[in-house]
Formats: structure tokens, C-alpha cells, sequence
């Protein structure tokens, strides 16, 4: 199983205005570093809840259809599955229609049930799912503890920014920062 993002989100959940005002700056001399510290602290959070802040593509490959007929999928919130594309051993491409699987959206992973069986595969990656995820288009649609993380994240990483050498970054993480996400980590029995 792989799973890679296909399409970047568009926008920050978090802008440069409010960090600027977080961090009480007036000036514009440190916007590139904060623009990168933006986008590092979205990518942190994204990658220790499993989340998907704004909208992005992504795309799940398998090589195989799971027994149970439920291929999951660990990215979320899912928000529509774009296509399932199937190879067969000689490469060739086939394009399922969508009546064929039903996505269950709401679990965590969400579920994407196949409701009749594939031609036979390729041996690797024989199976792509490309599907849509994320909160929304906006910042405004992430929720707003998400976003607090980020900007406490951006302001520690902007502080601590010259006390030690870039291959020693990140730093730490503040005080807080886990109890903010662990709401939104996904759980594991």
C-alpha cells in the first residue's frame, strides 16, 4: 500500500497576516522564513494526525483488492473518490465505473467497498484510488483547534530559529502543541 498526495492544497489553513499579528510583526523582512514555517507546522500536523487540512488529491495504490472487499483508506476526512483505476498484468489500464464501489466517508479510515470482483492484476500496484481530501477550500473550513496548533507551532519554530543549526530543526515542539491535536489523531486498538 502507498499513499502520496497528487495535488498540493491551494491555500494555507493558516495566513501570513495571522501570524504576523500572533507574533506582533509590523514588519515584512522574515514573511519568506514564516511562509515556510507556515507550511512545515501545516505539513507537521497533517502528517501526526493523519488529516488532510485543505483540499488535496491523493492517491492510494494496492496491490491487490483486500479480501473483505474494503479497501481502506488512512487519509481524512475523504471527500470523494475520484477514480479507481485497475492494471492488468500486462499494464493495460481499466477505469472502474463508479456504481461499482461505494465510499463510507464517515468511518475513520474511510472505507471503499468494491462491489464485484477485478480481472486479474498486475503483480505491484495493480489498483489506483484517486480521491479528494480535506476540510475544505479555505482556512476558515479547518477546525479551529487545528489551526491554533499550527500557529503555535509557526511562533516556537520562529523563536527558537537561531539557537540551533538547521540539522538540528525542529527544535522541540511547545508545551501544549500534543494535547491540541490528540483530539483528532486517529485511534488504534
Amino acid at each position: 500500500m502507498t499513499l502520496f498526495r497528487t495535488v498540493d492544497p491551494s491555500v494555507e489553513p493558516v495566513t501570513l497576516v495571522d501570524v504576523k499579528a500572533n507574533l506582533r510583526l509590523d514588519h515584512d523582512s522574515e514573511d519568506t522564513l514564516l511562509t515556510g514555517l507556515i507550511r512545515a507546522a501545516r505539513d507537521e500536523v497533517e502528517k501526526s494526525t493523519g488529516l488532510a487540512l485543505i483540499d488535496q488529491s491523493w492517491r492510494l495504490a494496492l496491490d491487490r483488492w483486500p479480501r473483505n472487499g474494503c479497501a481502506l483508506i488512512a487519509k481524512h476526512p475523504v471527500k470523494q473518490v475520484l477514480s479507481v483505476t485497475t492494471y492488468g498484468p500486462d499494464g493495460e489500464a481499466s477505469v472502474l465505473a463508479p456504481g461499482s464501489y461505494q465510499l463510507d466517508a464517515m468511518s475513520r479510515p474511510a472505507r471503499l467497498h468494491l462491489s464485484s470482483e477485478t480481472a486479474p492484476l498486475r503483480a505491484r500496484n495493480g489498483i489506483e484510488i484517486d480521491f479528494l481530501a480535506g476540510y475544505g477550500e479555505a482556512g476558515t473550513d479547518v477546525p479551529d483547534l487545528l489551526r491554533r496548533a499550527i500557529q503555535v507551532l509557526v511562533a516556537h519554530w520562529f523563536e527558537f530559529r537561531a539557537a540551533f543549526g538547521p540539522d538540528e530543526q525542529p527544535v522541540a515542539f511547545p508545551l501544549g502543541y500534543h494535547r491540541m491535536i490528540a483530539g483528532y489523531r486517529a485511534r488504534r486498538l
